[in-house]
């Protein structure tokens, strides 16, 4: 790749744009007091050496780098409960300015290590000078749980590159068990608690 920023700069357009987009649909439901499916919104484009050590792990061609690299360009949905992430599915399926072209859900399916979460690729048209250009993003959508369990999960994988310890494995499991179980026990209670959220939105504007 002989420019990294020019080849970069379309990415970090979608990631800037994505974030406004996803940001603004969740303030659209709070403006009309109902409530959101979308906790907080956050996004990232991968860095130069992260993309050329997946280039290497994958055996993947500079020349088919945009098409078979999925996450150069990174968005990370977290929501409060596990009916909330196919609230976002649904609502990402029903927009114009996005399309997309594969999924994965590690919630009903998890992976061996415990990782839940709800994977969308998604393909999103960014213009710039010379025109439109297709760009393929990676969409995760999780709850403050299982976001929790994930970057805990990925800090470890920075130490032992995926050959986790026995007893570090089972721990992880474990845990991913629990984080799944805490947010059953939240679906659970969900019209309760999105009641008192209703409640001190209320008294807080009235205080305003």
């Amino acid at each position: 790749m002989k420019d990294w920023d020019l080849f970069l700069w379309p990415y970090q357009q979608a990631v800037s744009e994505l974030k406004v987009k996803f940001r603004s649909l969740r303030q659209s439901f709070l403006n009309k007091g109902e409530h959101s499916p979308i906790e907080f919104v956050v996004g990232r484009v991968k860095t130069v050496d992260s993309i050329k050590e997946k280039m290497t792990r994958r055996v993947i061609a500079p020349e088919v780098i945009e098409n078979d690299m999925q996450d150069i360009a990174g968005i990370r949905i977290m929501c409060q409960f596990v009916d909330d992430i196919y609230r976002v599915v649904d609502l990402i399926h029903e927009r114009q300015d996005m399309q997309v072209v594969e999924e994965r859900d590690y919630i009903q399916n998890a992976k061996p290590s415990g990782y839940r979460s709800y994977h969308m690729v998604i393909e999103y048209s960014v213009f710039l000078p010379n025109g439109p250009k297709k760009i393929i993003a990676e969409i995760q959508i999780r709850t403050l749980a299982m976001n929790f369990w994930a970057t805990v999960e990925h800090t470890l994988n920075y130490k032992y590159q995926g050959k986790y310890p026995e007893d570090i494995s089972k721990r992880l499991k474990t845990t991913a068990e629990a984080a799944y179980k805490l947010d059953e026990e939240m679906s659970s209670i969900k019209d309760e608690v999105q009641e008192a959220q209703r409640i001190f939105t209320k008294s807080k504007g009235k205080e305003q």
